[in-house]
């Protein structure tokens, strides 16, 4: 799949939303590589392989649907405190195709524990068996469609090839777009910072446009750090900065059958030995994380199915941050405001509606509401200075904010959504043809 330089590596214009992006360069530790394993009808590359020479820590938050995808199974069974690779296939979720599923993916693990033991003789020093168990695997396309074992078996020697140990902005930005499936845009962030007097990388790339109510993760979002950092204190920061990136995103209410995010560590910087998760040598990394997963979320909640509008809805002063959360989601799911805001109109009393259905005890007469400055409800009433034409003007912005403030308490919460439009249906409606 070639890629568009125009339109990646710098921004496509004014109006565009997270047009943006950062420039990966190389981390160590990690090797990416992708190919065309002809899952679409059309060429691109559709299956990326991250492998790990020296193994990496590693930690994962999955979907908390009941019906989960043979990947995910495969997952939550590897006992290995350390990982060697990750495979992402697109265009099938490998979603309620029963044993054959399962099967299909010992197949992969077993190929790729085969030939990537083979490099490891062919690279290395010091050569070691890359077992099954240490190999995870991340799906994501249409759900009940037969697995395209063989396909991806056929592409693991091509990706075995292309394996290269020094990355640029291009191999990252090939693996970023070879994960996606409805999205418009690659979703790529990066920051670096220090533990102590040791400078780390963290590099993230994630996709997801639609079914996207996460309750714990995104469609798919991987994170890479060359810090040195045990598994379980990758999984405590994950599990932490999750509740305000990834799971504070909603796109049209669905939660996936495939939601996963994992975050490794290649152990190559050799920063001072750590802890637990609250080590003060970890509070400028735990901020970087945060912003990288609050990034990649954003991006994925700005390039939903069929979005034309970003929206943040930020709820504050309330007895709890469980309130806040209930409000948010609430009128980020409802597709009267959706529609509203896709129309460009500000009808308030469809956010009116949304604060009410969340079941949050409330007293109306302290109730305000700001669409992004503008003073649409004081202490429960139309604001003095509220004018209609000024709030259509702001409507027509393709960021919109909206405020809720019950003056109730000091908690809060803010999601990130996006407007309902035509699009979307078309999208939805044509998925499988």
């Amino acid at each position: 799949m070639a890629i568009n330089l125009d339109n990646f590596f710098k921004s496509i214009g004014e109006n565009s939303k997270m047009s943006d992006f950062q420039d990966l360069n190389h981390i160590d530790g990690v090797s990416v590589s992708t190919t065309c394993a002809d899952l679409y009808s059309k060429k691109r590359d559709d299956v990326v392989l991250f492998y790990f020479r020296d193994g990496a820590n590693y930690a994962s938050v999955y979907t908390q649907s009941k019906l989960i995808s043979e990947n995910i199974k495969w997952n939550l069974k590897i006992n290995s405190k350390k990982v060697s690779a990750l495979l992402i296939n697109t265009r099938n979720a490998n979603a309620f195709t029963g044993t054959d599923g399962y099967k299909g993916l010992k197949v992969l693990a077993e190929t790729l524990s085969n030939e990537l033991s083979q490099k490891q003789k062919n690279d290395e020093e010091k050569p070691k068996k890359i077992e099954v168990n240490e190999i995870l695997f991340a799906c994501t396309g249409t759900i009940g469609e037969n697995f395209p074992t063989k396909k991806i078996q056929k592409s693991i020697y091509d990706l075995i090839k292309k394996i290269k140990y020094t990355q640029n902005k291009y191999i990252w930005m090939k693996a970023a777009m070879g994960i996606l499936t409805t999205d418009l845009k690659p979703k790529i962030a990066m920051e670096e910072c220090y533990i102590g007097n040791k400078l780390v990388k963290i590099y993230g790339i994630a996709k997801g446009s639609g079914m996207i109510y996460p309750n714990m993760a995104t469609t798919l979002g991987f994170v890479f750090t060359d810090a040195t950092i045990p598994s379980a204190i990758l999984k405590q920061l994950l599990k932490s900065n999750i509740e305000k990136t990834f799971n504070a995103i909603s796109c049209d209410g669905d939660t996936s059958t495939n939601d996963m995010v994992s975050l490794f560590a290649t152990n190559k910087v050799l920063n001072k030995k750590l802890k637990n998760s609250k080590d003060k040598k970890l509070n400028e990394f735990n901020s970087a994380l945060f912003k990288v997963l609050l990034n990649l979320s954003k991006r994925v909640a700005a390039d939903g199915e069929g979005a034309s509008k970003f929206v943040t809805i930020k709820v504050k002063n309330c007895k709890s941050e469980e309130d806040a959360k209930k409000i948010c989601f609430s009128i980020a799911n409802s597709p009267l405001v959706k529609t509203a805001i896709a129309g460009e109109d500000p009808n308030w009393g469809r956010i009116i509606m949304a604060i009410g259905k969340a079941k949050v005890n409330l007293n109306p007469r302290k109730l305000a509401i700001q669409i992004g400055k503008i003073k649409v409800i004081e202490n429960g009433k139309i604001s003095s200075t509220y004018n209609e034409q000024e709030a259509a003007n702001y409507m027509k912005e393709k960021s919109i904010d909206l405020l809720v403030n019950l003056n109730l308490g000091k908690k809060e919460f803010t999601s990130y959504t996006m407007d309902l439009t035509k699009k979307y249906i078309e999208i939805n409606a044509d998925y499988r043809t």
